[in-house]
């Protein structure tokens, strides 16, 4: 299986000593610039976090569509959009002005949100789960809403007194060719990635499972990616779907990466997160090859089609252009990644 790898930015940006990401600008600015600079590279994607009330990146569409315009092949997308916060069908009109915008290369990732410091932040967006949902359902059914919206299908009515008493169905406009096969679900469980494989979506699956077995990250992540291919398979899509992993990769070539990464832990993590025991992929840091043997024997890495770099992003453009160079040339090789392009 040929490999694609992007970055994954959280897009933090704090005014202290060491940050080149001073301000909201900086973020966003050095994203796109990280963007560039990626593609030169042959990388495949280039893909934010989203946060609301955080020092950290909210609003995809207008970066992903600036992204979209400074760039000619590479993919740009979200890992993840938090569905509790979204308009789906605003946001389907969004999603699909960015996807014409960057020609078709939007590859778009929601859920129904990560722990947040905000308490019920969605219902100061308005949104207010029905007596009896969990937030979780409140979620889930605005995905089915926008996928409905992104896939053309009517979402409201003509007004008769304007249409000569005409009455029929609206699609949401401007429609994106083939959208609706480039959207993802971020999935904390196996349990919501079959349900991603059962309504049609790809699957992304983070550094992060709200759920332990006992077993290393990885083999549960492999079992996660597993399940939902099954339930894709089972459910009768006549698409081929891509699945996603994200890994915190940090080559240690220079002494600068040994002051900042040296002491990254090198093993799985296993705590409680709101309430629910759960397990932390491990960070790969150390010596290239060393981490590109250990990532050629990560389960998940191997069942994946896609690997998402997660970036240092307060370190600057020009830190992270080299980090990306150095994982490039060194690790990725050994999963079966190549250049989409030759290098600049």
């Amino acid at each position: 299986m040929h490999k694609k790898i992007g970055f994954l930015s959280f897009g933090h940006w704090r005014d202290v000593a060491g940050s080149q990401t001073r301000s909201a600008s900086d973020a966003l600015l050095q994203t796109i610039e990280l963007a560039v600079a990626a593609e030169e590279l042959g990388i495949d994607s280039a893909n934010v976090r989203v946060h609301h009330f955080e020092r950290q990146l909210a609003a995809p569409f207008p970066l992903l569509a600036a992204i979209g315009a400074r760039t000619s092949r590479i993919e740009m997308g979200t890992g993840v959009v938090d569905m509790r916060y979204e308009n789906p069908l605003y946001m389907a009109e969004e999603a699909a002005a960015t996807d014409l915008i960057s020609g078709g290369r939007l590859q778009l990732g929601v859920s129904r949100g990560s722990p947040e410091t905000a308490l019920r932040g969605a219902e100061s967006f308005g949104y207010v789960p029905a007596d009896g949902e969990t937030v979780a359902d409140h979620a889930r059914q605005k995905i089915e809403i926008f996928l409905a919206a992104i896939d053309g299908k009517p979402v409201a009515r003509t007004d008769p007194a304007r249409t000569g008493g005409v009455s029929g169905g609206l699609a949401i406009q401007p429609q994106a060719p083939g959208l609706r096969q480039r959207i993802w679900w971020g999935a904390g469980t196996r349990v919501t990635a079959e349900w991603a494989g059962r309504i049609g979506m790809n699957l992304q699956s983070s550094t992060l499972l709200t759920e332990d077995t006992g077993v290393p990250f990885d083999q549960l992540q492999a079992e996660q990616i597993a399940l939902y291919r099954q339930a894709f398979k089972d459910a009768g899509h006549a698409w081929e779907p891509r699945v996603s992993v994200s890994r915190s990769v940090l080559p240690i070539t220079e002494e600068i990466d040994r002051i900042y990464f040296g002491r990254e832990g090198d093993q799985d993590q296993v705590g409680l997160l709101e309430g629910v025991r759960s397990r932390f992929g491990r960070t790969y840091s150390g010596d290239p090859d060393r981490i590109a043997d250990e990532l050629a024997a990560d389960e998940a890495v191997l069942a994946a089609d896609t690997v998402l770099l997660t970036v240092p992003n307060q370190l600057g453009v020009q830190y992270n252009t080299r980090l990306l160079e150095t994982i490039a040339k060194h690790v990725a090789p050994a999963i079966g990644w190549s250049p989409a392009v030759t290098p600049r």
